[in-house]
C-alpha cells in the first residue's frame, strides 16, 4: 500500500488530488506545518528535507510534487493523466511541470508584480485550451493547485486571466478535486497568507 504524507493546502494538495483521480488505495498521514510536524525526528527520518509531499512506495520515499505526479500517472495509466507512447507529448507534459515548478511556484516570493507577469505567461501558454495539453493531465493538477492557492493574493480584475479562471472552474467541478478539498478542509488549513 502507498502511504502519503501531506499538509492541507500545501503543494502536497496536487498529488493528493492525483491519488483520488487514479483511485489508488493509500494511507493518509496529514501533518501540521504550524506545529512543526515536518521537523519532527520521525518525519525527518522519512524525508530529511522536512517537506511534504512524501509518497512511500513499499517503504521507499518519493518526494517532490512533479515526481509523485509523474509516478502516479505512469503507475496508473488507465487514468489517462500522462500521454502514452508519444515522446513529444510526454516532453510537453514535462515542460509544463518544469515551468510550474521553476517559474510559477517561486514567483510570488519575488513580488506580486512579478507573480502577475508569470501568471500572464501561463495564461498565454494555456492558449484558450480547456486543459494544458489539450486533454486532462498531471500538468492541470499541478497548475490548478497553485492558481487555487494564490489567485486571491493576485488581486485579479474581472476578466483577467480568463483561461486560468475557466481552468480553475473546470478543476473545481472534478470529483477528485472536491474530495481532496473536503478532506483537507476538515483537517484545517494552516498556510501563511
Amino acid at each position: 500500500m502507498l502511504s502519503f504524507y501531506f499538509a492541507p493546502g500545501a503543494s502536497s494538495m496536487a498529488p493528493h488530488i492525483a491519488l483520488h483521480e487514479v483511485g489508488a488505495a493509500f494511507e493518509a498521514h496529514p501533518l501540521s506545518l504550524a506545529r512543526g510536524e515536518t521537523r519532527a525526528p520521525a518525519f525527518l527520518a522519512i524525508n530529511p528535507e522536512g517537506r511534504v509531499p512524501v509518497l512511500l512506495i513499499e517503504g521507499r520515499p518519493l518526494t517532490q510534487v512533479a515526481a509523485i505526479l509523474f509516478y502516479l500517472a505512469r503507475r496508473f495509466p488507465a487514468a489517462g493523466l500522462l500521454p502514452q507512447g508519444d515522446a513529444e507529448a510526454e516532453a510537453r507534459t514535462l515542460s509544463w511541470m518544469s515551468f510550474i515548478a521553476a517559474e510559477i511556484h517561486p514567483a510570488r516570493r519575488q513580488g506580486i508584480d512579478h507573480a502577475r507577469q508569470v501568471w500572464a505567461i501561463a495564461e498565454t501558454k494555456l492558449g484558450g485550451r480547456e486543459w494544458a495539453l489539450g486533454h486532462y493531465s498531471i500538468a492541470d493538477i499541478h497548475l490548478f493547485r497553485l492558481f487555487w492557492r494564490f489567485r486571491g493574493s493576485l488581486g485579479l480584475t474581472p476578466g483577467e486571466f480568463p483561461g486560468l479562471s475557466a481552468h480553475h472552474a473546470r478543476m473545481m467541478a472534478r470529483d477528485a478535486v472536491r474530495r481532496t478539498i473536503e478532506i483537507e478542509s476538515a483537517i484545517g488549513y494552516e498556510l501563511p497568507p
